[in-house]
């Protein structure tokens, strides 16, 4: 058995995929293939387009939701806080928060030399 380079998780011998000398599971390796891009002006365009399509509601999933609302309440966290606060993996959370970003929900600014995500 090997572990991952990235995360720490135990691989099976077999299973592993390399990239760049590092021995990554299946989720590290799809990570680095396709990182999540919250800048990106031809998926911002698609997201509101959808939006108006389906209705502001149809268009969030359930970890969206959670994400929206955590920000509500909490007037903006940084991506580990919220990470924690919504017990998900951070790269997963920066995934939903690129997509949100895309919809114009939700953006970054600095607060005291840090990122915090806000509400849009």
């Amino acid at each position: 058995m090997l572990k991952c380079d990235r995360c720490g998780t135990i691989v099976k011998q077999g299973e592993e995929r390399d990239m760049y000398s590092q021995i990554l599971c299946e989720d590290c390796y799809m990570d680095a293939l396709s990182p999540a891009k919250g800048c990106n002006p031809w998926a911002v365009y698609l997201a509101k387009s959808s939006l108006e399509k389906s209705g502001e509601k149809a268009a969030f999933t359930d970890n969206q939701m959670k994400i929206l609302k955590m920000l509500h309440d909490t007037k903006g966290l940084e991506v580990t806080v919220l990470s924690e606060k919504l017990k998900m993996k951070v790269t997963d959370l920066e995934r939903e928060l690129a997509t949100l970003r895309h919809m114009e929900k939700v953006r970054g600014k600095l607060r005291e030399g840090k990122v915090v995500i806000h509400l849009w």
